[in-house]
């Protein structure tokens, strides 16, 4: 916590603030007193102690009593401290400013007294909260941002690694579709290219922005399911249907490609054909996003939740912390996924 310091605060943060504290008291109790020469002297006397007091409080008790959660400790070695600078201040004051040291009350009194250290002591507590505050409240804030950083630092490294489980084997099949295309001079293979170009292209770089528009990572959507009728000789029956103004709504990258990717690589595994019917549907602040497909039943097991779907599960996690709502279910030889999330 000592090293810390320097890294939430910069030392001349430190010597603002005590720049405006020391002017601050020589003027209040200089114009309380009307006397600014006794004052400016009693604060410079008084000053230096204030900084041990305060620094010895935050990087040396705080951190060896309260952080270790020894309370009983830290109040006695606060209270050893608070009464050696009393001792040091009361002293100091009476020998070397004024024997008048408490001109505030009406009448000569004495140092020492109850009274005295009651107020002298109130008076430090009163600077030690006022740091410990500042210092904890920014060091609070800064351990904020940091978690912050290292769930956006997550958010990235899950997406990452999502991208990197688009199965390279579509790709190679893709390509393996392609040259069979070029072999018979199928007026497809262009149309093949052209998609596989833009996809790869989604893939590579357009996943990298935090957000893309809904109509946009639908057309990335339509662009794969169609590159999966090509590689498979049109054995997929599709449908795709929009409701709801969605012409606003952003959407982080690849958030639903998973679940379109896991139904083509178990749905059409043993089937002759496969039907496949995705909607999205915009509910005021929530979009609704539904995909069902037909898929084999004695799959079941080796197919269930694949590794790209609890990726999925991590980022909702992430980016909608109990704010979401994801719901798997396989009946009658239907698997469908429902997803809520806020807009």
């Amino acid at each position: 916590m000592g090293n810390g310091v320097h890294k939430t605060i910069k030392r001349i943060y430190h010597l603002y603030f005590w720049i405006v504290y020391f002017l601050f008291n020589w003027v209040r109790w200089g114009s309380y007193f009307n006397d600014y020469w006794y004052s400016l002297k009693s604060n410079l006397v008084e000053f230096p102690l204030h900084l041990i007091i305060v620094y010895f409080n935050i990087y040396y008790l705080v951190p060896k009593f309260i952080l270790k959660k020894k309370y009983v400790g830290y109040l006695v070695a606060l209270c050893i401290a608070l009464g050696v600078h009393y001792v040091l201040r009361s002293g100091l004051n009476f020998w070397l400013v004024t024997e008048d040291i408490w001109p505030e009350v009406q009448g000569k009194l004495n140092p020492f007294g109850f009274n005295h250290i009651v107020a002298v002591t109130i008076g430090e507590l009163y600077v030690i909260g006022l740091t410990s505050a500042i210092k904890f409240t920014v060091d609070f804030v800064t351990e904020q941002n940091k978690n912050k950083h290292l769930s956006e630092l997550q958010y990235k490294t899950e997406l990452k690694y999502l991208k990197a489980q688009i199965q390279p084997h579509f790709f190679f099949n893709t390509l393996n579709s392609l040259y069979a295309l070029t072999i018979q001079k199928s007026e497809k293979a262009t149309d093949l290219v052209l998609k596989l170009s833009n996809f790869m292209r989604y893939v590579i770089y357009e996943t990298s922005q935090k957000k893309l528009p809904l109509l946009q990572e639908i057309d990335h959507i339509d662009n794969y399911i169609e590159l999966e009728k090509m590689r498979h000789c049109d054995r997929v029956i599709s449908n795709v249907d929009i409701s709801g103004n969605i012409d606003d709504v952003k959407v982080v990258p690849m958030l639903f490609l998973p679940f379109i990717e896991n139904a083509f690589k178990h749905g059409l595994r043993d089937n002759d054909r496969m039907e496949l019917s995705i909607s999205f549907e915009r509910n005021g602040n929530e979009l609704i996003f539904i995909s069902k497909n037909n898929y084999e039943e004695q799959l079941e097991i080796e197919k269930s939740n694949g590794i790209g779907i609890k990726n999925v599960k991590r980022r909702l996690q992430i980016l909608y912390p109990k704010n979401f709502t994801l719901n798997i279910s396989r009946k009658n030889n239907e698997y469908s996924i429902l997803l809520k999330i806020p807009i």
